[in-house]
């Protein structure tokens, strides 16, 4: 198996500065590089289904939290991790295109309720599938023992991060 190209940055900064421990960037830089290759790989069907960044993340929000697929703005803001101004937007997208729906809080009148629309579920429903195919597909490097490590240990260094929750 040949190095790959954070392995030889690791080695050329090992030769530079040997009294650095550079062992992080195998990890992190790992890291980053695996999520920008993951991110190519998976968008393609969001992107096929006319979904622009962020939106699948929305629609599958709702969709999880079961009948009736419903939830404020600012939860969703939690659950997805994004300012309740981008879930604004992203929500504009996707209630013209029949997705959503608003309705008034019954609860707080100032407020709005996002809902999934049947032809959301559907789309969501559809996409899932695809999506988690991707990502069996993505990991078939790694045996089934192995994957159930790898998420372990991704639990346990997600917990370690200032933020609480990765």
């Amino acid at each position: 198996m040949q190095p790959d190209s954070i392995a030889a940055i690791v080695a050329q900064w090992k030769r530079e500065r040997p009294d650095l421990d550079t062992s992080p960037m195998l990890v992190v830089g790992r890291l980053f590089r695996l999520t920008r290759a993951l991110d190519q790989q998976l968008r393609p069907p969001f992107a096929a289904a006319g979904l622009g960044s962020g939106d699948f993340d929305l629609l599958a929000a709702l969709r999880r939290t079961g009948e009736p697929y419903t939830l404020s703005a600012g939860e969703l803001s939690r659950t997805v991790l994004v300012t309740t101004g981008a879930i604004t937007k992203r929500v504009d997208r996707l209630e013209s295109r029949g997705l959503v729906a608003r309705t008034v809080d019954e609860a707080d009148s100032r407020g709005r309720l996002i809902t999934l629309t049947s032809e959301g579920v559907a789309l969501t429903d559809e996409l899932i599938a695809v999506h988690l195919d991707n990502q069996r597909r993505l990991l078939t490097g790694l045996d089934a023992t192995e994957q159930a490590q790898l998420a372990h240990l991704l639990e346990r260094l997600a917990v370690t991060q200032p933020a609480g929750e990765v």
